[in-house]
């Protein structure tokens, strides 16, 4: 196959079209990019990426992106002049590659809302990784196939500065004018995920299509649930629940008829992972096809060590959905019947449920918070807020106002609940309190997506305005307040008043592009 005609790309090399996942596997094993563990999963290591090189994402600034990128620290600009060197030093780099793999792909599974992709790859388990992500086509679909869009991923092509334009040697350039990205510098293979991601995020708003960063799944009522979500609040072991019929657990896209999956797999957290607390993602590592990204194994008996961080502490499993029990088979659901917003509170005040209203959905879907601990040294226990407007700052090249207003539009329409979940401590801060327990996350949810809650009694909460419940059964309802699971209540209110604080400094950016109700729903500074 081309690699694609309309680029012109000249190449001697072999080039493997659309192989499936057996072979690629077999490919990755003879190229020595990976090792199978005892248990079937294709285990690879990325190097020195671990994650996401976000200091090293660009997107070519031109007609096209001048008055519809939002600029500034998250959305870097490139020159045209630069990317066509880029694009140059590309092309030949790839017409010295010995071998090429290159796999045809849908992001977004709504048929009128989708987007063709073709990824070219010099790693096999790169093409696999994608293949595991993305949709793939039916042998119908591919007989047809015209990419819009082309992904070329180089991880040993090395960015030069001074001629491309780039930071360092690792690269993520966008061209939506030239529907071409290209990423060199980086074994870590979330970047092409990520990179379709943004494709999404950028085409589907003037559709008014709203696309989101969140998990989803669909209940035993046929009525669908969202998760929003930054890493390590949940959202993909949330979504992840036998009694109801999974989407998908990163990206979706709202549309008029559907929530739909922009992917055919997940990419999930292994760090620690808990056959008890999340058995379904665990069997995963039990499973041919699955790819585990820096998980540490035994060299001898090939034995998985899921708690063993020494390569990593984002290790990741790449998957596709059917591994995952009772998945829809068409990765859509009904609109939303409830949004859920989750937060790993590492300041320990946030109740671990709150019912909001549509202008406190968009005050915190603005504000996309969450916290972590500050640093790795002995005796460091302060936590630091996260704020990633609209969940997922990094992946929006529009202003968070364009999503931001149409979550609004779209909650105000259908009459969706709106929900806060904390799946972060009690009890006290981090290095004080311990985390949330999930069974009383899951007992929570699960009143709340199954209608029970809404007739319970609540409370204001006085920080931050929101209904709190007093109790729900199965739940101890000591940790429903707080303030109450605080031994000192006079430091529980300064941490709620720092972190109100922050709330407040933080949104102060957006207070331009929202309306009074918006405004109004901010937390109180005592």
């Amino acid at each position: 196959m081309p690699l694609n005609t309309a680029l012109s790309i000249e190449t001697s090399a072999t080039i493997h079209g659309n192989l499936g996942t057996a072979q690629l596997v077999e490919h990755a094993l003879a190229n020595g990019e990976g090792k199978l563990a005892a248990s079937g999963p294709l285990v690879v290591e990325t190097g020195s990426h671990t994650g996401r090189s976000a200091k090293d994402k660009f997107i070519v600034r031109d007609a096209e992106t001048e008055d519809t990128i939002w600029w500034g620290k998250t959305n870097v600009s490139m020159t045209p002049e630069h990317f066509a060197n880029l694009k140059e030093d590309f092309f030949k780099a790839v017409g010295k590659q010995d071998t090429l793999y290159v796999a045809d792909l849908f992001g977004g599974s709504q048929p009128e809302y989708r987007v063709s992709v073709r990824v070219i790859n010099e790693l096999a388990w790169h093409n696999l990784f994608i293949r595991t992500l993305l949709v793939r086509p039916t042998e119908a679909e591919l007989a047809k196939f015209t990419p819009e869009y082309t992904i070329i991923d180089l991880p040993s092509f090395q960015a030069d500065p001074e001629r491309h334009g780039s930071r360092s040697e690792t690269i993520v350039a966008v061209n939506f004018t030239e529907k071409l990205v290209l990423i060199g510098g980086t074994r870590y293979a979330g970047e092409m995920k990520k990179s379709v991601f943004g494709i999404l995020n950028y085409l589907l708003p003037p559709r008014k299509v709203m696309p989101m960063h969140c998990s989803a799944n669909i209940g035993p009522d046929g009525k669908t649930a969202v998760f929003f979500g930054l890493s390590g609040t949940g959202k993909t072991t949330l979504s992840a629940d036998a009694s109801r019929t999974l989407i998908g657990d990163d990206e979706h896209g709202w549309s008029d008829t559907a929530v739909f999956n922009f992917e055919g797999g997940c990419y999930a957290k292994m760090i620690r992972l808990s056959e008890e607390a999340e058995p379904e993602i665990y069997n995963t590592t039990r499973r041919f096809g699955t790819v585990l990204e820096n998980v540490v194994m035994d060299p001898d008996t090939r034995a998985l060590d899921l708690d063993d961080n020494a390569l990593a502490e984002n290790t990741r499993g790449a998957y596709p959905l059917e591994a995952i029990p009772n998945t829809s088979a068409d990765n859509m659901g009904p609109v939303p019947s409830n949004v859920i917003m989750l937060t790993a509170d590492a300041f320990g005040v946030l109740p671990p449920i709150s019912r909001m209203t549509p202008d406190q959905a968009m005050y915190h879907f603005l504000s996309g918070y969450t916290a972590k601990v500050a640093g790795t040294e002995i005796g460091v226990t302060e936590p630091e807020a996260t704020f990633s407007t609209c969940f997922g700052a990094p992946f929006m090249p529009r202003h968070p106002s364009v999503y931001g207003n149409l979550l609004k539009e779209r909650i105000a329409k259908g009459g969706v609940s709106c929900w806060l979940v904390n799946t972060g401590w009690t009890g006290g801060k981090y290095g004080t309190g311990s985390r949330m327990p999930i069974k009383a996350t899951r007992a929570l949810l699960n009143a709340a997506l199954d209608g029970s809650l809404n007739d319970a009694e609540f409370r204001k909460d006085p920080n931050f305005g929101f209904d709190v419940p007093v109790a729900v059964n199965g739940v101890d309802s000591s940790i429903l307040d707080p303030r109450s699971t605080w031994a000192d209540k006079d430091e529980y209110d300064r941490t709620a008043q720092k972190l109100v604080k922050l709330f407040v400094d933080n949104f102060a950016q957006f207070e331009d592009h929202v309306d009074e109700g918006v405004r109004k729903a901010a937390p109180s500074a005592a």
